[in-house]
């Protein structure tokens, strides 16, 4: 296999250009030893995320083509409005916004992503999206059943613009549902767009599609010189269909 190289940043504000990013692996664009709240407040607006194993540097990246779901696409199948049909009769279950971001992103880490050997989500990186959440641009979504944290996913936010991140559930559908009633949050507050980053079969299903990286990246300038959501803790009301 032919050896990669890669751009070896030292500062934050290094960051090429995202069209450098290599054709293969698709998307993988720079390196570096460090992962701070510095990384994060000047990866994200440019379009730019890390993802990478223990043991390897950072490595950030831009995929081309960028999944992404329009909340107005959104696809609710019959088999989720049934489970939160279920749910939202259930007075022990509650839908909370950043009532414990750090449960949370912890609880994501104990959940790898399909198909992936251990987490992607270190100790480092959990401190980094910590002082990320306390500068206010990440935010969690949290499923509660009789007081338990039993599912939810974080997600990072700069204006109008929100990254998806990670996931996780400890009770059939719980993130899920979750999910639903994030997107119809987010309907309501007009946010137009989410970045899944990466195009999986779940995600596809629900509605997400692909965008080519400029289309993309003018989609989110557009959201992010929009004014910021207001992200102050709150349990979202319940309904029997939230689209």
């Amino acid at each position: 296999m032919a050896s990669i190289t890669l751009p070896w940043l030292d500062s934050p504000k290094d960051f090429p250009t995202t069209g450098q990013a290599l054709l293969e692996p698709a998307g993988l664009l720079a390196a570096s030893d460090h992962l701070t709240v510095d990384w994060l407040l000047q990866s994200y607006p440019r379009g730019i995320f890390p993802w990478y194993s223990p043991g390897e540097p950072v490595l950030w990246w831009s995929t081309n083509p960028r999944a992404v779901l329009y909340v107005e696409e959104f696809k609710l199948h019959r088999s989720l409005l049934k489970a939160i049909r279920k749910q939202a009769a259930d007075p022990s279950r509650e839908i909370r916004l950043n009532h414990a971001f750090e449960a949370t992103i912890r609880a994501c880490a104990g959940h790898p992503r399909a198909g992936q050997q251990g987490t992607w989500i270190t100790e480092h990186i959990i401190q980094a999206y910590l002082d990320l959440h306390r500068l206010g641009h990440a935010h969690s979504i949290e499923h509660w059943h009789n007081g338990a944290l039993v599912g939810g996913l974080y997600c990072v936010a700069f204006g109008r613009m929100v990254f998806g991140e990670s996931m996780f559930a400890r009770e059939t559908d719980a993130s899920k549902v979750a999910f639903a009633y994030f997107v119809s949050w987010l309907k309501r507050q007009n946010v137009r767009i989410i970045d899944c980053q990466q195009a999986t079969h779940h995600l596809l299903s629900l509605g997400a599609r692909l965008l080519e990286r400029k289309v993309f990246e003018e989609e989110m300038a557009h959201s992010i010189s929009m004014s910021a959501l207001n992200w102050e803790p709150c349990t979202l009301a319940w309904t029997n269909d939230p689209t």
